[in-house]
């Protein structure tokens, strides 16, 4: 239904007027999230602006919008709540610190390993936790205090504005592509909104809901250039051991998450993005922002899909969204604060309907029903808990399955060679899934003197195997027989400690087995 993803050329004023629509959707996120962790708003604007200005410039995936996250302020909240804002600037620092060394340590590879079906749960999830975030838009705060829906003519308004906004986003590229869509629906909106003087609520409406009632009135998004300051707190073995929980786990989450989107656009743009340079970027950002009053973040599929749909495609779309911004903040929040959410509400409607798998469901109909329950699982508990619980339970669920399916995918041919040794050639790899198959499959009564173990097309992937192997030889040796193995590779020649009066090496035949390469990271 929605173009979501365009494959035009990237070039200047795509990526300017690009950048110009995504500072649009970052002011009320940012906010939002500062809200969530426990923090001020503009320590969340100020966490948008650096991250955006930082990984554009130096990050490992151009196009992609990095900012402050709900992944990352969930985290947050339970470090500031009890120790203050301080403690968190720290975490961020030492977050970004981890960061660092996993791009450094080249890790950023292993998101590699993650399946297919874990990321198709990972892209619906985010899909329905963004859409769920919008529903948000839609309550107001009583005059008792309360929150509650919207009702009447100010629901109307929203819901018909929204759909104008859906609707220029997907018709106005039909007829022009110079101009970003979602541009041109937030600024036709707004000025429909206060032209009309329209019932609907703004980003400065929603900022006084979020506020204590004594500081609504006097509420706003303008500021001043973030300023450097140490964290203050004690530089003792104690603080350090406060933050480093925070801070390992913020360094994870927005690692995954950043990851896993680098991954997405790369799929959606034919491009290829280096997440061990993504790994420095995130981390650079964060511990700048730990240092100039940021609560940190990491990528934001919501805004990176806005990007790339309104053209944005180099570095300089993300740049430029940043320092728009920052300008907003110093010059121009009466701007910003005037922007009706149902312009923004309908902006993000459209990623949602664009970010969400829709060809998951054939693709269920045509794959097996283990990779549908890893898929409908990522997809519960990305939306239930968070990203990366979710991606982790989703790994490991698919190692779990991939394991039971291939444990019995061990299988021998045996022969007699011209000594009268009998070879069993084995296909197939021994691991802890597969060592009960592996047992059943020799004949130690009947075997003669002296067998053979051919590992030319086998490989013993952990000490369940070499246990296994163990096992065996000492059955053969309590039958006064020998065992020997062939064609086993160096890397699994250290482990064969228990067995290796058993062992007969053919070296100059051994396969040469490598660990995926680093090139690509």
């Amino acid at each position: 239904m929605f173009d979501i993803i365009t494959r035009r050329d990237g070039n200047v004023k795509n990526d300017v007027l690009s950048g110009i629509t995504v500072a649009l959707a970052l002011v009320p996120e940012a906010v939002a999230f500062a809200f969530v962790a426990g923090v001020e708003p503009m320590i969340g604007l100020y966490a948008a602006f650096m991250m955006g200005l930082i990984t554009s410039a130096i990050g490992g995936r151009p196009g992609m919008i990095s900012g402050a996250t709900g992944a990352m302020a969930v985290v947050m909240v339970a470090l500031v709540a009890e120790h203050g804002v301080q403690y968190l600037f720290a975490a961020v620092v030492l977050a970004g610190v981890l960061q660092i060394l996993a791009g450094v340590f080249r890790l950023g590879k292993f998101i590699r390993l993650v399946p297919y079906p874990v990321m198709l749960g990972f892209v619906n999830g985010l899909a329905i936790v963004i859409f769920l975030a919008q529903l948000g838009q839609f309550q107001v705060l009583s005059p008792a205090g309360t929150v509650e829906w919207m009702q009447g003519s100010m629901l109307a308004w929203m819901v018909g504005l929204v759909a104008l906004t859906m609707a220029i986003i997907y018709f106005l590229p039909k007829l022009t592509t110079a101009i970003p869509a979602s541009l041109v629906a937030i600024v036709t909106v707004t000025l429909l909104v206060h032209g009309l003087d329209l019932e609907a609520r703004t980003v400065i409406d929603f900022v006084r809901d979020l506020l204590p009632a004594e500081q609504r009135e006097s509420a706003t998004l303008a500021g001043e250039l973030p300023s450097f300051a140490i964290p203050m707190v004690p530089l003792t073995w104690e603080t350090f051991m406060i933050i480093l929980p925070t801070s390992i786990i913020l360094c994870l989450v927005g690692l995954i998450e950043s990851l896993l989107t680098l991954s997405l656009i790369d799929d959606m743009t034919d491009t290829r993005g280096r997440g061990n340079k993504e790994c420095v970027g995130q981390g650079v950002a964060n511990t700048v922002n730990g240092f100039f009053g940021g609560m940190g973040g990491c990528a934001m599929i919501g805004q990176s899909m806005i990007n790339i749909n309104s053209g944005g495609r180099g570095r300089l779309s993300g740049i430029t969204a940043a320092l728009v911004l920052l300008g907003f903040i110093l010059f121009a929040a009466p701007l910003i604060e005037m922007i009706p959410l149902a312009a923004l509400v309908g902006v993000m409607f459209v990623v949602v309907i664009g970010t969400f798998e829709w060809a998951s469901f054939r693709i269920i109909r045509g794959v097996n029903k283990e990779d549908a329950f890893v898929l409908f699982l990522v997809t519960a508990v990305t939306v239930i808990a968070d990203l990366a619980i979710a991606v982790v339970v989703g790994v490991i669920v698919s190692a779990l399955v991939f394991a039971w399916k291939h444990a019995r995918h061990i299988v021998v041919h045996s022969h007699i060679d011209n000594d009268g040794w009998k070879v069993y050639e084995l296909d197939g790899p021994l691991f802890f899934g597969s060592v009960s198959h592996f047992r059943d499959l020799f004949d130690i009564e009947g075997d003669p003197e002296h067998v053979v173990i051919d590992f030319n097309k086998s490989r013993i992937w952990d000490s369940s195997g070499i246990d296994a192997l163990d096992s065996l030889a000492d059955k053969y040796e309590a039958k006064g027989k020998k065992l020997h193995i062939r064609h086993i590779s160096s890397e699994c020649r250290g482990l064969l400690n228990n067995a290796d009066k058993f062992v007969e090496i053919n070296v100059h035949e051994d396969p040469r087995y490598r660990i995926m390469s680093d090139e690509l990271g």
